[in-house]
């Protein structure tokens, strides 16, 4: 066997693996750390030097051996794996997939390949590492699915679907269905205290669509925008796909702080999650609320209030929308149906100004087209006869539920120190950790076992990360709670 197929130690190549890449961040240039270890892996493996099946070292290897934090590591990974050059084998690591290459006269460099997107789209990819995918304990966000009356919706899209005007499969430019915006309408201004009529409403295909839509129409490349730190990562890859400038604004126990705003420019908009702030799950004060408002008339700037969870509460009212304090509030109200019926309906909304409907229906209708008219004539009978009411009530009960099984899987824990958010409100709570190397060690063991751990570090933009854990629990039964809560207990009192 020539020497250079001579089988290699596992463990050496992991090590000749580092040393090639400690030399590559070494020469990086302009670049992140992110981006110039995913360059140089994506090298190793298109020059044949990683060979397919072979083993990549760990994220803690590459993190703790290269000296960058796991996190870098990590995304430098899931880009490969994204991309397919690398694939996952359950327990046992990354290994090289088997490529086909282009022909040696016509190279496909690491450079050429990062050098394809813009800028702006590199960035965006760094900020798509935390996309969560899967339904396991405790991926947060994820409904129910397992109680949404199936049979129920199916019937009520059939008869839909066979009753649709034949104008509704050419295209549209109504901004949605007249009956699901009166639907929406009488149910925003009785249950969020939401100030509008029907003509106000405009559905999207979900808030991903609202939020790209508000930074496009109201701001220009290079605006300030404050998010809150920590906060929703979704918005703030839509604010950034943009172009626009984030300031994180730190989040304490009244919500966002505009006094610990970044000094410089006045923010074009403001993101926010008032009722019930991601991740951290308080509710913005009434003195925070008057107070962004104020900054906003000041700059001339609006406030996106992302109302994503408000329907579920457990210890009192849904709370008054932010909206509806003041007819002049400069103020776009967005929902979506993704968390209280399920994610693949993809329709959510915005309640915007008189002023801004007709420009913000028309830009829709050219950048999105407006799509799923027989869906939307479906959801407003689902909503006018009813089932959305008594479905908000089943899944309220049915949350309650499922987080009373998580306190009480975590309760060797939490008796030992381990603390948990108040939980009033929403589909997650939030547990603090000591520190992130504790986080780290905790996400990965628990990947091991097949559980999903969101670590609350992903959540920050800037400064300081904190530790701990986003733990959803709306989305499995009691019983998978229960064992994932049993394991995450012991993981925890093993790690302290």
């Amino acid at each position: 066997m020539a020497k250079s197929q001579r089988p290699v130690n596992r463990h050496k190549r992991s090590d000749w693996i580092i040393e090639a890449l400690a030399m590559r961040l070494a020469q990086r240039k302009g670049s992140t750390l992110s981006r110039t270890l995913y360059g140089a892996l994506r090298e190793l493996i298109q020059s044949g030097e990683l060979a397919p099946g072979s083993a990549l070292p760990s994220s803690r290897r590459l993190a703790r051996a290269l000296r960058v934090g796991r996190n870098t590591a990590l995304a430098a990974l899931d880009r490969l794996v994204a991309e397919g050059f690398v694939h996952a084998r359950s327990g046992a690591g990354l290994f090289v997939v088997e490529l086909s290459m282009p022909a040696a006269d016509t190279p496909l460099s690491a450079e050429r390949g990062a050098t394809a997107l813009s800028q702006r789209g590199s960035a965006l990819l760094d900020d798509c590492t935390t996309l969560n995918i899967t339904h396991r304990a405790f991926a947060p966000g994820v409904p129910a699915l397992d109680l949404f009356p199936r049979e129920q919706w199916q019937r009520l899209l059939r008869r839909h679907r066979q009753r649709a005007p034949e104008q509704w499969l050419a295209y549209r430019s109504e901004g949605g269905v007249a009956a699901l915006k009166a639907a929406l309408c009488d149910y925003l201004r009785l249950s969020r205290s939401v100030r509008c009529t029907p003509a106000q409403i405009l559905i999207t295909q979900g808030a991903q669509q609202g939020f790209e839509l508000i930074a496009r129409l109201l701001a220009d490349p290079g605006d300030c925008a404050w998010i809150e730190e920590p906060g929703y990562g979704g918005a703030r890859a839509a604010l950034a796909a943009a172009g626009l400038t984030l300031a994180p604004v730190p989040v304490d126990g009244e919500g966002i702080d505009p006094q610990r705003a970044p000094s410089g420019a006045s923010p074009q908009l403001v993101y926010v999650t008032p009722s019930h702030q991601y991740p951290c799950g308080v509710t913005l004060s009434m003195t925070r609320r008057l107070a962004l408002i104020e900054t906003v008339e000041r700059s001339g700037g609006w406030i996106i209030e992302d109302d994503y969870d408000s329907e579920f509460r457990y210890a009192s009212p849904p709370l008054a929308a932010l909206q509806g304090l003041s007819e002049e509030a400069r103020v776009i109200y967005v929902g979506t149906f993704s968390k209280v019926l399920y994610p693949g309906l993809r329709l959510g909304y915005l309640v915007l100004p008189e002023g801004l409907v007709d420009p913000f229906r028309r830009a829709n209708a050219r950048l999105h087209r407006e799509g799923q008219y027989v869906v939307q004539s479906a959801l407003a009978e689902f909503i006018d006869a009813g089932h959305f009411s008594r479905h908000v009530a089943r899944m309220r009960r049915a949350y309650r539920a499922r987080q009373t099984a998580l306190r009480e899987a975590l309760a060797p824990a939490t008796a030992k120190g381990l603390a948990l958010s108040e939980g009033h409100a929403g589909m997650h709570l939030l547990a603090g950790l000591a520190g992130i190397e504790q986080e780290r060690a905790l996400v990965e063991s628990a990947r091991e076992a097949g559980i999903e751990l969101s670590p609350l570090s992903h959540y920050f933009l800037g400064g300081a990360a904190e530790p701990g854990l986003v733990l959803g629990y709306a989305g499995s039964p009691e019983a998978e709670i229960a064992r994932a809560g049993e394991w995450l207990a012991k993981a925890w009192l093993r790690s302290g």
